[in-house]
Parts: C-alpha cells; structure tokens; sequence
C-alpha cells in the first residue's frame, strides 16, 4: 500500500478479511486501488465493526465519528492498553489515584501511609512525598485536588483497633507542600471532598444505640489556622439519622450547572428529542448471551417520611409501649426490631422534610448535590443518598450548628434515595457530572435481611450500574466483565473512573477494565499482579489512564496512537551518532 492508504495493523487487516466474503478482499494479491474501495465502503465497515466488537445492531454510531472506518480506527487504537511506565516508589498497596484539574500533577494514597505527587510530563517522575505516620495515621486512602489544583484534600485512616472507624483529612498546599490543616473524619470511609475551592465536607458518627446512629456532615474551611480566631471555619450542613447499623460513607458533590450540555448522552429518547441538534444512540448489550439473561433493575424512588396517619410521633411511641406491655404485640419484637422501631417513630416528626422540586429546571442553576452511600436495612451500604445543597450553605459564613432549624428538627431528610439492591463498592462522577457510575455486587433477588448485622452474601460478579442524575434514573444495562471475591465483611472500595468516552474500573482479578460509555462494550483488561484498587484517566487526555495496585505499582497505560505519536517525538539516537561522527571528521 502507498502512503495515500489508510493505516491499520496488519492483525486488523487480517480480521477484516476474515469477515468481510468479498473475494477481492480475500485475494492474496491485494492491490492499493482494491483497498481503496473497501476503505470507502461505509456498508462493509459498519459489518465488521458490529461483528468486530460485538455491538448490537440496536445501537446506531457515536454521535461523534464522522465514518464507521473512523469509528473503528478510535475503538483500536486510542484505548490506553499499552502499558508504558510502572512506577515502584511506594512499598506497600496502593490505594487510590487523582489527577489535577490541568492533568500536569497526580496523586497516590497507599498502605505505606505517603501521599505521594507526581509530575505528569513525557516520563512520569515523583515530584514530593508527604508522610503522614507523624500524625497517627495507619495509611492514606483517598486524595482530591480542588478546582484550581492548589490544594490537595487526602483522606486517612486513624491507628488503632481493627475495628476502629476513626479517620481523618489533611490539606496540602499544592505551592510548597506544607500542611495547611486536619480536620476530624469518622467514619473514615467518608473519605470527604471538595464543595468548591476553600471547603471541604467532613463527617462525625454518633451513636444512639446499638444499630442506631446519627451520621453529621460538616462544611470545613481549608485555612482553619489562619483565620479560625476571627470568622466561622466550620459549619454543619446535614444530620441525618442511621437505621439498622448503616452509616454515611463515599461523599461527593455534582455540579448540576451543565446538565443541560453533557459530553455525552446516554438515552435513546432524549436524543431522539434532541435529533436536531444532535445524533441519536443509546446502550447496548455487549453479547446476545447477556442480552438473553433477565434484568430487573433497581427502581430510583423519593424517599417519603413514614406515613404518621395524623397521629404525633409520642403517641405512637406510647401506643407502641403500650402494646409491648399488655401482649398486643405478635410476632414479638426482637431487641434490634425493637431499636428499629422506636428510632423510626421518634424520627417522624423530628425531621426536616425533603427540599421540593429536586430536579434543576434552570440550566444557569448553583445548585448542587451532595451523593453518598447509605442504607436501611444492613450495615453495607446498599443506597445512594443525595441531598441538595443550597447556595447559602457553601460557605462556613452565618450559623454554625445550624440555628435556623426549629427546635423541634433533629434531622435532615433525604431530598432521593436509589437502592441498588447490593452492596456498593465504588462510585465516580461523569465528568460533566450528568452521570453517575455505581460499582455494586449483587444480593440474591429474592433475599430477606432479618438481621441488619448478617446482610446477604453478595455476588462475586460486580455490576457497574449508571444513573442519570438529570432524571433520577438508572440508564439501561449494567457493565459487565470485572470481578471480586471477598465476603461482605471484608468488602472494601474499588475506585472507577470515567472519561468523555470510557469508563474504566479495577478488579480484585487482577486486572483493571475499560469499557466504551457509547456502545457499551468492554474494550480492554490491564493486568496486574495482584487486586487493582483505583484507576484514573487524564482529565485531558482520555488516551492516559493509571492503574494502582495492591502489587504496590501505579503501572501508566496509554493508547497505541499516543505511543506512536510520542515515539516520532522522541530523538532517535542513531542519528544523533551519525551527526555526532560528521561533526568529528569536519
């Protein structure tokens, strides 16, 4: 072929002659004019790129690709597969990665108890380790640059106990690594984020009684020592009650401004909706198999206060005790049903209730979302919460635990409530924040929990679901592929992370996962030596994705193209010898 031809791999050259049953393809003396007419030939591209990839037929093309040829070129060679790099600086597992804003820095959180910075040039080098062993930490878990990337929130685990919660949040001052403050987080798998450039939420446990708690998310100033004796550095934003042993964990906050621009749409009907303006997709499945396979997803509802009936919540109380004592009572209560029950009737009129009208109308609108774990009937977290944070509430400036409530109002309510029907083990943000991706591993369909401190066993596949924070909704099928096997008990976090166009997850498998947003598909596995915890893409450059590991490597993958494109950018040292021995003979 002449330089004038489009460029593939030889390995997909020779796929399409496997599926392509044109006989002038299948010759052996292919000639450049030949390949031409199958390079234009948008019907035969569109069949190997459906039967390549294993697409349903249901799914049209990215709303993007401008040709089926294009759109399989992208699919082959811009999915960051090749393992470039494998960083070895830390010397226990690593926990977590996160890249800055302007995807120049990242940062690691591992068992060593470092957090280490690193500068993300043409060789990844370590720019700065912070160890964090001084302040009794066991180990660092979690770190979020905020939004102009000068400051690094990192998330710890206290020493102490096995069973200990305690934890705590660091801010790192990206301008010359000093430590600007801690703040208090428990429990630790909180893990906190960033509510705009300067606050921080936190969280605090208080326990009522044995399965009964109250979870309090605090707003933080990042500069606590410096401004502390003259203006408010910290301010509550919610209380909110724990049923069943649950607790509040993984907190982050959507930005609901660009709801109405996503990078990417993921519903068939909104895009037909949307036709003028914009093509028309949706998801798919990856394989007839699983197309045959039922699906019954979990239903997103509004959470509703319980139904009083018009009776106050004493006298219910009462009522209740009333029957206890005179036998009225059958079946008869458990201690834990009993702790249940009162903790629900105290609640009930000592809550404030839901902000109306959750859903944005108003494209322009500050409002934002604050997205956690929760639960109701186990202690796993099995529920997303989101509560909407109003723009008054931004800042730690005006009352400080939260005067404005009547006395009456213990608690915040949840504003929507998702059930996943499993337990949660990873969540990530589209990064228009239209869309929300949810690791969980399923529980038996039919299962009964009658005691919140034995939940389910859970499946070892893990469902990737995604939900449109716009509608409340779950969006079609779950990804598939990834895997994990420890019980419930000793489940922990696997981080996702989630680009314009991928999706990409680790494992206890051993490898990490990228799939497609558009057809989705899996596109590749990375491997490892042992459990892949966190995964992140350049926020901008999806063609750069890092993978961190309990093998205690960050291993730095990119695409085939960008190695190629980086490969021509790099001196080539035999030429510099011939222009070297020139120089000497002159």
């Amino acid at each position: 072929m002449d330089a004038g031809c489009p460029r593939l791999p030889d390995t997909v050259l020779f796929e399409i002659f496997l599926y392509l049953d044109h006989a002038d393809v299948l010759s052996v003396g292919l000639v450049c004019q030949q390949w031409r007419a199958v390079a234009r030939d948008e019907f035969l591209w569109k069949e190997l790129f459906y039967r390549y990839y294993r697409v349903s037929r249901d799914v049209p093309r990215h709303p993007g690709a401008v040709s089926w040829y294009d759109e399989f070129q992208r699919l082959y060679d811009t999915i960051p597969c090749v393992e470039v790099q494998a960083l070895k600086e830390h010397n226990d597992q690593v926990l977590h990665l996160s890249f800055s804003h302007s995807g120049c820095l990242f940062a690691s959180c591992s068992k060593d108890c470092t957090v280490k910075i690193w500068s993300n040039e043409l060789d990844i080098s370590l720019q700065h380790s912070s160890n964090m062993r001084p302040y009794n930490w066991s180990y660092t878990q979690f770190s979020q640059f905020n939004s102009d990337d000068s400051l690094l929130l990192v998330s710890g685990v206290f020493v102490g106990p096995h069973n200990s919660s305690s934890g705590e949040i660091a801010v790192i001052s990206m301008e010359n690594f000093t430590l600007l403050s801690r703040v208090r987080n428990k429990p630790y798998d909180v893990f906190g984020c960033w509510l705009n450039e300067t606050n921080l939420i936190s969280g605090n446990l208080h326990r009522i009684g044995r399965i009964t708690s109250c979870s309090v998310l605090w707003l933080n100033n990042a500069f606590q020592g410096i401004e502390s004796e003259n203006v408010n550095v910290v301010k509550r934003l919610f209380k909110i009650q724990n049923l069943n042993a649950s607790t509040i964990r993984t907190v982050m906050v959507a930005d609901c401004s660009r709801y109405d621009s996503p990078d990417l749409l993921l519903d068939y009907e909104e895009q037909l909706a949307a036709s003028s303006t914009c093509p028309v997709f949706d998801l798919g499945s990856d394989s007839e198999e699983e197309e045959a396979k039922p699906k019954l997803p979990p239903e997103p509802a509004i959470q509703e206060l319980p139904d009083a009936g018009g009776v106050p919540a004493e006298h219910g109380l009462q009522q209740l005790f009333d029957d206890i004592m005179e036998g009225r009572m059958r079946p008869a209560m458990t201690e834990t049903q009993l702790e249940t029950k009162v903790a629900e009737l105290f609640v009930r009129n000592r809550t404030k209730p839901p902000e109306p009208n959750l859903l944005p109308t108003d494209s322009n609108s500050k409002t934002k979302y604050l997205i956690f774990t929760t639960g109701c009937l186990t202690y796993s977290p099995h529920q997303i919460g989101i509560k909407r944070i109003l723009p008054h509430q931004m800042t730690t400036a005006g009352p400080v635990l939260g005067e404005e409530r009547r006395s009456d109002e213990f608690f915040d309510s949840l504003d929507h409530v998702i059930d996943i029907h499993g337990h949660i083990i990873g969540m990530g943000l589209s990064p228009d924040h239209r869309y929300l991706y949810v690791n969980s591993r399923a529980w038996p369909r039919d299962c009964v929990i009658s005691d919140p401190m034995q939940p389910p066993p859970i499946a070892e596949e893990i469902d990737l679901h995604v939900f449109d924070l716009k509608t409340m909704k779950e969006v079609k099928r779950a990804l598939r592929a990834h895997r994990a096997y420890t019980p419930n008990e000793e489940c922990f976090f696997i981080f996702l992370d989630v680009s314009r166009d991928f999706v990409a997850s680790g494992a206890e498998d051993r490898h990490g996962y990228i799939w497609d947003r558009h057809y989705n598909i899996c596109l590749a596995k990375l491997q490892h030596d042992n459990v892949v915890n966190s995964v992140a893409f350049s926020p901008v450059e999806q063609e750069l994705l890092l993978t961190a590991s309990d093998d205690t490597t960050i291993k730095v993958w990119r695409s085939p193209r960008a190695v190629r494109i980086r490969q021509a950018r790099r001196p080539r040292p035999r030429k510099l010898l011939f222009s070297w021995l020139m120089n000497q003979k002159s």
